[in-house]
Order: C-alpha cells, then structure tokens, then sequence
C-alpha cells in the first residue's frame, strides 16, 4: 500500500492507471476506520483495478461547537485495516493541502442540505460536497463507495454527481452492525459503558417501526411516537428527530407507500449524537 499525501502526486498515479485502462475506486473516510469502512474497501477491491481510500477529517464540515479538533484519530491503525482491507493507495492530506490560503469555493445541494441533518448542522452538507468534489477531482475514479448509515449524505453526493454531470458510478454499502445491534460508528468510541448500552435502543426502535409497517402498519404519526417511547422510556436521551423518508425524493412523508420507506434518526445520549437508518420494503 502506498501513502500519498499531496494532491499532486495522487493526480499523476490516478491519470497513470487510467491511462493504462486500469479501473479506479475512492472509498472517502474521515479515519478511525473500523469493520464498516472495512467492508467499504472490500466491496471496491472486489469491483476494480485500484482502490484508493482518503483519509481526511474536514474542517468545512464542523460547526465552531462541534468535535472537529477531538474526532478520534489513529493514523497507524487505520494504515493497518486500510491496508488489510484491499487498499492500493491511502491518500492522507494534511488541511492546508486541501484548502490553502485564498480558498473561497464552496458546492452545495440546496434542497436536502437544510432538512435533518441539515437543520440541526447547518454548514455540515455544504462542507461535505465540497470536499467530496475535491476528492473525485484528485483521486479521478470511475466508482466510489459510501455507507448507508449516512443515508441523506449518500442521496445528496449522488445529486451533486447528478446535477453536476460527474462521470463516476456511486455504490451504497449496507449498514455493518454490532452483533447486539448498534451501527459501527467512528463516534462510537465516546460513548461510555451505560451509554452504550442505551444507545442499542436506536436499532431496536427502528426494527420495531419496520416490523410493524410490514404488518401493515402505515400509521406515521402512532409509529413515531412508539418509536419515541422506545428510546426514551427509562433512558436519559435527547431525540433530535425521527423521520418517515420518501427515499426516491427525500421528503419527509407522513403517508407510507411502496416499494420502499426509510426511517431515520438522530439522539444524543449524553454529549454524543449518533444517527441510523432502516430501509423498509413494503409487501
């Protein structure tokens, strides 16, 4: 695995392989990989000639309040599972290679950017496709790979790839989860033990929702609250939101019809905010 860190060199290696007919697949990150981003890798090893993951935690994306300067980062461990997982090229460039003095240009999806996620980090999207759109520019692959987890960024990214004619295929990776539920997260490493545990509600209330709709159970609002008393009964936890999601579009929807409905939420236990997502296949 080769390590490369200016923009320069990861240029000249991408128009190397493409020249020689080679395939490209870019798995972005920010670090602290784990078995789902693992499992990213993996997915484009199996698909392509060249695997590149980047590894770059994006200050565009914090908020003044958020965790930007104590995201965990472990620079010899991600080489480590990068590495194992099939990665050809980990390109890891420090902040001032990917935004230097006089950086003015900012991408944004308007419509989705502002609802969920978007309403509660305001700048979050925007610093996203921003650097998402620098990363396909430096890394020029024909596919790249994001997870389900982060179902209203994956829907946004293949938008801007949409609307701003981008040549590249986007490939969503199912949710890796612990065995007792709980989707892997980088964040995950804040929770303590107690919160841990409250935190396996998340997945339990979302299974619950998803049985309960392919029962038939079309209900919005009664399916909202029950899922509200599952995360919170008994459980010190702050609900940001639950939402019933038109997939296809990504609106809101208080009406459930086929093929598909996606659930998606976000709570706080304690200092820590983790979302997760079902997608619901209607009989």
């Amino acid at each position: 695995m080769q390590i490369v860190k200016s923009i320069r060199e990861m240029q000249d290696l991408a128009d190397r392989y493409r020249q020689a007919d080679k395939t490209i697949a870019v798995v972005p990150t920010m670090g602290y990989l784990h078995r789902g981003h693992a499992r990213l890798i993996e997915l484009a090893r199996s698909r392509t000639d060249l695997v590149v993951t980047t590894i770059f935690v994006n200050p565009t994306q914090f908020a003044p309040n958020e965790d930007f300067k104590s995201y965990p980062r472990d620079f010899e461990r991600d080489q480590r599972i990068a590495e194992h997982a099939g990665t050809d090229i980990l390109f890891a460039p420090e902040v001032d290679e990917m935004y230097p003095d006089g950086f003015e240009s900012k991408v944004e999806v308007e419509r989705v950017s502002t609802i969920l996620e978007g309403a509660f980090r305001p700048i979050h999207f925007r610093g996203v496709t921003t650097v998402v759109t620098k990363l396909f520019h430096i890394t020029k692959p024909h596919l790249a790979i994001f997870g389900q987890k982060d179902a209203q960024q994956a829907f946004i990214i293949r938008r801007m790839v949409k609307d701003l004619n981008f040549d590249i295929d986007i490939l969503l990776a199912p949710i890796v989860r612990e065995e007792d539920g709980l989707a892997l997260s980088s964040r995950n490493v804040y929770l303590g033990e107690t919160e841990r545990k409250n935190a396996l509600v998340l997945s339990r209330s979302l299974q619950y929702a998803a049985n309960k709709i392919q029962k038939g159970n079309h209900d919005v609002p009664e399916l909202r609250r029950e899922m509200e008393e599952i995360i919170t009964g008994g459980n010190p936890s702050q609900i940001d939101y639950i939402a019933f999601i038109n997939p296809e579009l990504f609106q809101e929807t208080d009406t459930i019809t086929p093929p598909e409905v996606l659930i998606a939420l976000a709570v706080r236990f304690g200092t820590t905010r983790l979302i997760d997502n079902i997608i619901v296949t209607l009989p």
